[in-house]
């Protein structure tokens, strides 16, 4: 039932009528957790990544973020010019696990409630019911996300903060997993919003897909000539699953030495004089979930400080704002600054050392 008549419709929005009570919670809400060992995690992930290279030709190191920022529980933001295959990502992603998922194609004339829902008067029953907007899906593919206007991307910062949207007053709790991959353009292409940074912090990580290579673009040529990739792949991880192996990543120890070191790379980034703005304490404790995460990709147990440098740029780079002494007259490469600016910092603040990391 379209809650919002001759408006856009998710693709895969709840349907039906949800009224407010703990039957529709429940029914909006994931339940069940399968048990997955830390040793497991490693196979499951692969499996999930052979199916998402399978669309994606050429972007192992993409593809291993973003899985990585699923299994942290974070919320991924792939910023790149237009056709380079971002979207597919987001959607081999989700279609390589079995869960609910959602599409919004974010425009100008898009509204907040069309994101999170609204409240309508039922004047059978005269009580007002809340119809689920888009949101509420464990994964939510958010398109070309700045061309919305500021007002409504402001409708994503509960949602991927707290996991819950309130409408009118009630706090409606999103499904877990929940997880949101937003794609946007380049801020200096036509019709777009540039994203206020409290919005960029709830972003675990932000990747770029650049451009194939030769042979991964000859190859493209011959594998979606008839058909699109995506229509070959089906779910290799249930729900439950996923769920597990998120537990499992949690799990992972991080030494309070690694600790240390993030804390003391984030800390760098709000000292340092070619930043105006630095990372967020939200950007340390992400940091290290991420590597938890990318230590179970690896099957390792332990968090290592590799992992820390080798997420450093993704967790932090969309957090950092250069400053305009810095940044002179390279406007159009203020990522590829910041990049520079991540790595310098990496390089001069000293690293633990100890027995296979585990300080």
């Amino acid at each position: 039932m379209n809650a919002f008549p001759g408006r856009w419709v998710s693709e895969s929005a709840v349907a039906g009528t949800t009224t407010v009570g703990a039957a529709s919670r429940s029914a909006i809400d994931g339940d069940g957790e399968t048990d997955v060992a830390l040793a497991d995690v490693q196979g499951a992930a692969l499996a999930i990544m052979r199916n998402v290279e399978s669309v994606i030709d050429g972007k192992h190191s993409a593809v291993q973020i973003a899985l990585t920022v699923l299994l942290a529980e974070g919320h991924l933001l792939i910023e790149d010019v237009p056709g380079v295959g971002k979207t597919m990502l987001a959607k081999a992603l989700a279609k390589s696990v079995d869960c609910s998922v959602s599409r919004i194609q974010f425009t100008p004339d898009l509204l907040p409630s069309d994101v999170t829902g609204v409240s309508i008067y039922n004047q059978s029953e005269r009580r007002f019911e809340f119809k689920p907007g888009a949101i509420f899906a464990n994964i939510v593919i958010g398109d070309e996300i700045n061309r919305a206007s500021p007002k409504t991307q402001s409708a994503l910062l509960e949602c991927m903060e707290e996991r819950q949207v309130t409408v009118d007053g009630h706090s409606y709790p999103l499904a877990r997993p929940f997880a949101v991959v937003a794609t946007q353009n380049p801020i200096e292409m036509e019709g777009t919003y540039a994203l206020p940074e409290a919005q960029r912090d709830r972003f675990m990580a932000r990747i770029s897909m650049g451009y194939p290579d030769p042979a991964s673009e000859l190859s493209m040529l011959d594998s979606r000539d008839l058909t699109s990739p995506l229509a070959r792949i089906d779910a290799v991880v249930t729900g439950p699953q996923l769920r597990g192996m998120m537990s499992a990543a949690r799990s992972v120890f991080a030494s309070g030495a690694v600790k240390e070191y993030a804390v003391a790379v984030v800390r760098a980034t709000r000292d340092d004089r070619d930043l105006r703005l630095g990372a967020s304490p939200r950007a340390t404790l992400q940091l290290i979930r991420a590597a938890k995460a990318q230590a179970a990709l690896h099957g390792r147990e332990y968090v290592l400080p590799d992992d820390i440098d080798s997420l450093a740029v993704a967790v932090l780079g969309h957090r950092l704002v250069p400053t305009t002494r810095a940044l002179g007259h390279r406007s159009q490469d203020s990522a590829l600054l910041i990049e520079e600016t991540i790595r310098r910092i990496l390089a001069a603040t000293p690293v633990p050392t100890g027995s296979q990391g585990r300080l």
